[in-house]
């Protein structure tokens, strides 16, 4: 029975006019919307509650349930788009990254092995390599506000309740635990140690 549901999901947006190399490993739930112009790699899940714009592109082996993509949006390969989650017009999610009940502004990119959750993310922001929203602390969930125009840089720790404030950059590798002022670099990083002429052990 579900082998016949999906493919009358898949020839039905098929016919609608969505773009799809390899349909029969595309998986698609019986709400799911989608508009015009849109492109869908190999081995995509969407799980129930989605609703997609036009002019996206869904890379491989991504899973997408209960989100909203808005128009000209990039998503995957590798990635796990979860409840609650909004991605606004123009904005890019990269390889093994993974967002949360969390909105991701216009033109802004989490492009590669990041976790962001319960977080409002801005305009035209860019989020490093790495990055993650520490938002749980054992008992509750915290939020994150990042403004537009913020620049996080890779391996930055986020923790939660926390705003980075517009125009600010975090250094790479910080563990960002009290607001940033806007126009502000913040960085929390140990000194650089060089020890000269240093012998290894010998085994």
């Amino acid at each position: 029975m579900e082998v016949l549901n999906q493919k009358k999901l898949r020839e039905k947006f098929i016919k609608s006019g969505v773009k799809m190399i390899g349909p029969e490993t595309i998986f698609f739930s019986k709400d799911t919307k989608i508009g015009n112009n849109v492109t869908i790699e190999p081995y995509v899940v969407i799980g129930s509650k989605v609703k997609i714009g036009n002019n996206v592109i869904i890379k491989s082996f991504s899973h997408l349930e209960s989100c909203k993509i808005e128009n000209k949006v990039e998503i995957g390969p590798y990635a796990r788009i979860r409840p609650n989650t909004i991605l606004k017009e123009g904005s890019k999610v990269g390889n093994f990254v993974e967002i949360k009940k969390s909105t991701l502004g216009n033109k802004s990119k989490v492009n590669h092995l990041s976790y962001v959750g319960d977080t409002q993310i801005g305009k035209s922001v860019n989020i490093g390599a790495g990055t993650i929203t520490c938002n749980y602390d054992g008992v509750n969930k915290n939020k994150t506000k990042i403004k537009d125009k913020v620049f996080i840089g890779s391996n930055s720790s986020l923790v939660a309740p926390v705003t980075i404030n517009k125009d600010s950059i975090v250094g790479a590798g910080s563990v960002i635990t009290k607001n940033v002022k806007k126009k502000s670099l913040a960085l929390t990083r140990s000194p650089q140690l060089e020890v000269k002429n240093y012998k290894r052990k010998k085994k």
